[in-house]
């Protein structure tokens, strides 16, 4: 059975299900998700839990051995896996001989990226399918974030004013757990619960999300405007650009090589994850700066990272952050 997040306490409070996925790309929601599911697990009786990271260390022997155990004194457990890749690759034969006959006595709970098309055709997962309830999870559309946000307000029962709620979504920039955070603070500073404009300047941060691996996926994908506003933002607070730098240089050679890569025929994603790259959004800005970019472009590029690196180490009167600000330029769509 399929069902969304707001469908999943209904479900709950119908029966508990013996397996259970959650998957999406938004992280509070698949997080609260969970809580749902273990809080009514915990009340039927699961209260021993197992988790698992379904990484290239992963031992899916131990997984196949704790999943046909017999539990000690008649305890009911949890057995959690986590599938930051959206996929289970070696654990899929473990899986599915799990959902042939799901034991009584474990919940299985599965975390995971969003699926692919190509993995809901898998048996895995048509078994899960019957035997189980998959909550998809999907991120809110900016233009729904407002209302996203004022019912997440009422929640807590806070009132927001059209003015509050305007400067937290410009603020936010449809960042949930910020959201979430700033929302449980300011509900802390406001006996009387009615949210101004006038509270929000003054209590809230700048708290959009504003990180290097989002300013290297709006550099990558030529968003040269929300870059720079990004690298100002990073600029204000302080940032170490030698980080951001590092992880930029890594993803421009990579690019130059799965250029390369396609001119040899080869397929862009089968060539990235077999070099490491499994994160879908930092696969697609890499394939995108590899079709839109030329190698010229690519190599200035690379040159401007260097000088950035000279200037964070103290050399030239140049900010690093001016060099960054020259690469949003250089790579704009």
């Amino acid at each position: 059975m399929k069902i969304n997040p707001g469908q999943l306490a209904q479900a709950l409070e119908k029966s508990l299900a013996p397996v259970y996925l959650v998957s999406g790309d938004e992280p509070l929601l698949v997080q609260e998700a969970c809580d749902q599911i273990r809080a009514r697990a915990r009340g039927a009786g699961f209260n021993d839990r197992q988790v698992y990271h379904a990484d290239q260390h992963l031992n899916w022997g131990a997984v196949r051995d704790e999943l046909s155990a017999m539990s000690l004194f008649a305890e009911q457990r949890r057995i959690e896996i986590h599938l930051p890749t959206g996929k289970l690759g070696d654990g899929r034969d473990v899986i599915e001989q799990a959902l042939v006959e799901p034991a009584e006595d474990i919940l299985l709970l599965l975390i995971s990226a969003r699926l692919d098309a190509a993995e809901t055709k898998r048996k895995w997962y048509k078994q899960l399918q019957k035997a189980g309830v998959h909550v998809t999870v999907w991120p809110i559309d900016p233009d729904r974030f407002g209302g996203w946000l004022q019912q997440r307000a009422r929640s807590r029962g806070l009132t927001l004013t059209q003015g509050a709620l305007n400067l937290l979504a410009e603020r936010l920039e449809g960042n949930l757990l910020a959201a979430s955070q700033e929302l449980d603070r300011l509900e802390l500073l406001t006996p009387d619960k009615t949210i101004n404009e006038d509270v929000v300047e003054d209590a809230v941060q700048y708290s959009a999300r504003f990180n290097i691996f989002e300013v290297i996926t709006d550099l990558l994908a030529g968003r040269a405007a929300h870059a720079q506003k990004v690298i100002s933002s990073l600029r204000q607070e302080g940032e170490n650009p030698l980080g951001l730098l590092a992880m930029l240089v890594r993803d421009i050679n990579m690019t130059l090589a799965l250029q390369q890569a396609m001119k040899n025929r080869e397929v862009p994603g089968t060539f990235l994850k077999k070099n490491g790259v499994f994160q879908p959004q930092r696969a697609r800005a890499i394939e995108q700066a590899a079709r839109r970019l030329n190698t010229t472009q690519l190599h200035q590029a690379l040159n401007l990272c260097s000088d950035a690196d000279r200037a964070a180490k103290g050399f030239g009167d140049l900010s690093p952050w001016h060099h960054l600000s020259d690469l949003a330029s250089l790579l704009r769509q």
